[in-house]
């Protein structure tokens, strides 16, 4: 097989959620386990770190990969979904995975798989974890895919479970509360294994957090209680200065609003790791944070694409990301002439809470993912004009991208967003003058 008839085979023959949603969905662990006896337990050759939570998971992901590997340790980073290639998902000291490993993976253990039935997700964790064994990686950071407890990706026994936030999101799958959410997200706390609890200041959905903690008998902290960082601001060239009680001062390349509340987590995440005995110099942390979209590929994270006109993208993609989003748009559109948005969601999302955050002054674009679970545009224009939101229908992203550069003024912000995918499309069908991180 080559790979591309090896990445059609993955997307055609097992179940693939970023495309098809609930039907792709299959809770609990009982085919992860089976794999995972069917490779002899790959992730036991390493120490891994599990991040879970509805938002900043994947920076959060990102950054921890980041110090760990500036500290000297070779690292294996697993996060999901993939925004361009499928091999964003596999990453060893920020380098993608082979395509050859791909498919020498895949052909050499298909016939064992096939009859287990796995889902898309199911099956690119197992590959994941064989290939940081391959790679005789020190550390692998993994991120959950949906949830936590009965995730693919908990069969692992943890050195760190860290929990970034929860926020209303995948509620035919995790509940309807933000407690119910929380006790999935619990799910990852091992026993006598520490655990980092990080924007989370409602008492509910601690307690949650606390009791599963005392059950475990897991030593828990708050990156709220912990308090890491002295002062925060967000500067003029768009990137966060932190003066920290530990660490001195920290530069971050990540400009989103968000990112302040994921820079406390990591940084008291790496408090923790620094008990066990791992040697993290401020030096290392500092190189990571000012660096993390070259040492490990971050992409969508408050991107900017391009100048003049100024181009953005975000793969936030539900009402606690864009409570963020909302006021920094507020605050980007003051110095612009016009705020132009291109934006689309998938239609299992809470798009009229969304729609209800997006900024009232702007032009929008309303358009649709290349993918089954896309809200089509017609429908998502139809909603947005309820909430007031006033623009044009595009069928494509990449349709609606070219009209809003056609129309911008020098001086416009252009905006993608809305959904991963959308992102997604925009930064594999368009070339931009000054494109990042690809």
């Amino acid at each position: 097989m080559t790979y591309e008839e090896t990445i059609h085979y993955l997307y055609t023959s097992v179940p693939v959620f970023q495309h098809s949603g609930a039907s792709a969905y299959k809770p609990g662990l009982g085919t992860s386990l089976a794999l995972d006896n069917l490779l002899e337990h790959p992730h036991k050759a390493y120490r891994t770190i599990h991040v879970a939570g509805t938002n900043g998971k994947g920076s959060v992901s990102h950054l921890l990969a980041a110090i760990l590997q500036e500290a000297g340790y070779k690292v294996g980073l697993y996060t999901s979904p993939h925004l361009v290639d499928f091999r964003e998902r596999i990453r060893v000291n920020g380098k993608k995975i082979s395509e050859d490993y791909v498919v020498r993976f895949v052909e050499q253990y298909k016939t064992a798989f096939e009859p287990l039935h796995p889902s898309f997700f199911e099956l690119t964790s197992t590959m994941a974890f064989a290939y940081f064994r391959e790679k005789a990686v020190d550390f692998a950071v993994i991120e959950t895919g949906l949830g936590g407890r009965l995730d693919s990706t908990n069969i692992i026994h943890p050195i760190l479970s860290v929990i970034t936030n929860i926020s209303m999101d995948h509620t035919q799958f995790l509940g309807d509360t933000l407690e119910k959410i929380a006790g999935e997200k619990a799910g990852i706390i091992k026993a006598h294994t520490p655990v980092v609890i990080g924007d989370v200041t409602e008492t509910s959905v601690m307690e949650v957090f606390l009791r599963k903690a005392a059950e475990m008998e897991a030593p828990l902290v708050s990156s709220v209680v912990a308090d890491p960082i002295k002062q925060a601001h967000l500067g003029e060239e768009g990137h966060w200065h932190f003066k920290t009680r530990r660490y001195g001062e920290i530069c971050g390349e990540l400009g989103g609003v968000v990112q302040a509340h994921n820079a406390a987590t990591v940084l008291t995440a790496v408090g923790e790791l620094e008990k066990t005995g791992i040697r993290i110099s401020d030096e290392a942390i500092r190189e990571a944070f000012a660096h993390v979209v070259e040492r490990t590929g971050l992409m969508g994270r408050w991107q900017t694409l391009q100048n003049r006109p100024r181009v953005i993208c975000d793969t936030g993609h539900n009402t606690g990301g864009w409570q963020y989003l909302a006021h920094q748009l507020e605050g980007e559109s003051r110095h612009c002439p016009t705020l132009r948005m291109i934006v689309g969601m998938v239609n299992d999302k809470d798009i009229d809470g969304v729609l209800s955050l997006m900024p009232a002054k702007a032009v929008y674009y309303f358009t649709q993912a290349s993918i089954a679970r896309a809200l089509p545009a017609e429908t998502f224009a139809a909603k947005a004009r309820k909430h007031g939101l006033q623009g044009t229908v595009w069928p494509t992203v990449g349709k609606a991208l070219e009209q809003a550069l056609a129309d911008a003024s020098p001086d416009d912000l252009i905006f993608i967003g809305g959904s991963t995918f959308v992102v997604a499309d925009a930064l594999s069908g368009h070339t931009f003058p000054q494109k990042h991180n690809l």
